[in-house]
């Protein structure tokens, strides 16, 4: 598993053997596999996968919600299984839906939140303002949580998840649902925000833009198991390389420049993927010339996360988004 050697002090999280097993119809599932994984103190770690991959369950683990079958895991200095409520105390947890109560005002939501992490009254209200203000919800504040817009919600949800001022926060698919401007002024609050308070994150996502120009470190999941943990930028250098595209004037030409440098051929276009593409194609083009093979015209472009997680499961991540969730059972959250 292409995997990057995490060599630092202070982890916010540490899970060794994490399994999660459920009984389905006479038979168990396993959708979580003996996951290890590591989060570094500060760290924004994205975790990708397939509907079904173990994701949301993983989280669910870490976050107590559920516990696992076996393993271990410590989360925020406190173990997942014999200190819940420490874990609880010092996390924040946003999950796909929306936390507010839907009738009830923002501001109130914010203080009966703080309340129930044991804030004093005037330390919730001077922390509740502050949330108001950075997440630009003043205008919204004494509005009912249904009247609100999708972005809007989801900037209430990310200030109940941060009312206590926790070390780490979860973000479990945050902005799905969001048209782009709301997308992209969610990750400036969320930037921001941990830019002023050096929170540690923890995020699923199906964008894989946000992944990309986000996360410090990627992790893939697949079947339950952690299959690649790196960078972007090394996960797309190592597994998924450069895609370059040549075209040529007739079917029989593109078939004798496929036979020569190897690649996918497709009528007149030949598709080859390679590393340190921008180099390889004028060689390309050399080369053919030399064979008497005239590139019309030549493409390159470098490769995605998305061609990252083709490479790694043979399947789309975009795809997957769209497809619906596999019948894992649903994990439904402990009382605290």
């Amino acid at each position: 598993m292409p995997r990057k050697t995490v060599v630092m002090t202070n982890q916010m999280i540490t899970a060794r053997g994490l399994t999660k097993t459920f009984p389905a119809k006479g038979h168990a599932v396993e959708a979580v596999r003996s996951v290890d994984l590591d989060v570094a103190d500060g760290e924004l770690v994205a975790f990708l996968g397939p509907n079904g991959a173990g994701k949301s369950t993983t989280l669910r683990m870490l976050t107590t919600l559920l516990p696992p079958t076996s393993g271990e895991a410590t989360v925020a200095g406190c173990d997942i299984s014999r200190d819940p409520a420490g874990v609880r105390r010092r996390i924040g947890y946003v999950g796909q839906g929306s936390s507010g109560g839907h009738t009830q005002r923002v501001r109130d939501e914010l203080h009966a939140q703080g309340a129930f992490y044991g804030l004093g009254r005037r330390e919730t209200r001077v922390r509740a303002e502050e949330l108001i203000e950075s997440l630009e919800l003043g205008q919204v504040a004494n509005r009912q949580v249904q009247s609100l817009s999708g972005g809007q919600k989801r900037r209430v949800d990310i200030a109940l998840g941060l009312i206590h001022r926790p070390e780490l926060l979860f973000l479990d698919e945050p902005s799905t649902g969001l048209d782009p401007h709301s997308r992209a002024n969610l990750w400036d609050h969320i930037v921001d925000l941990r830019r002023a308070n050096g929170t540690t994150i923890f995020l699923t996502t199906h964008y894989l833009d946000e992944a990309d120009q986000l996360a410090e470190r990627v992790m893939v999941m697949d079947h339950g198991a952690v299959i690649a943990d790196d960078t972007a930028w090394a996960l797309k250098e190592s597994l998924a390389g450069d895609r370059v595209t040549l075209t040529f004037a007739t079917a029989a030409d593109a078939a004798s420049a496929a036979s020569r440098i190897g690649g996918e051929l497709d009528g007149v276009v030949v598709s080859v993927t390679a590393h340190g593409g921008d180099r390889a194609l004028p060689s390309y083009i050399r080369e053919l010339g030399d064979a008497g093979l005239v590139v019309e015209a030549a493409t390159h472009r470098r490769p995605t996360l998305d061609d990252v997680f083709l490479a790694l499961t043979g399947r789309s991540l975009r795809e997957e988004a769209a497809a619906p969730e596999s019948a894992v059972p649903d994990a439904q959250p402990v009382p605290a």
